[in-house]
């Protein structure tokens, strides 16, 4: 009987995660800047990581494998937020366009 509701929560849990990254792939196509692009595939795919590791988690158990699971999903959260904001500066410093919709900051007020 456990079996059977740790794999509904399981199944229930991976369609969250595909509606995650369906809104991700969603978001990339529709939005028409960059920055909000980027913005939408990072939040779709660190809330479909973390949801599809709950998932394996759920089903796995409480084994050693569901923490090294877990140990995934933290460094998959440090580093995607960085690429993406590393990849933005970028953006933002060689297009030329993208700088009268974006406000300036204190960094960029002595340029």
């Amino acid at each position: 009987m456990i079996e059977w509701i740790r794999f509904a929560i399981s199944a229930v849990l991976i369609i969250l995660a595909l509606c995650s990254f369906g809104g991700a792939v969603l978001g990339a196509y529709r939005f028409g800047f960059v920055l909000n692009r980027m913005h939408a595939g990072g939040i779709g795919d660190t809330a479909g990581i973390f949801l599809v590791v709950l998932s394996l988690a759920v089903a796995k158990g409480p084994q050693m494998d569901t923490l090294k699971l877990f140990i995934l999903v933290f460094f998959l959260w440090f580093t995607s937020p960085v690429s993406t904001h590393f990849l933005g500066q970028v953006e933002y410093y060689t297009n030329p366009v993208l700088r009268k919709y974006v406000r300036k900051g204190k960094q960029d007020a002595a340029d």
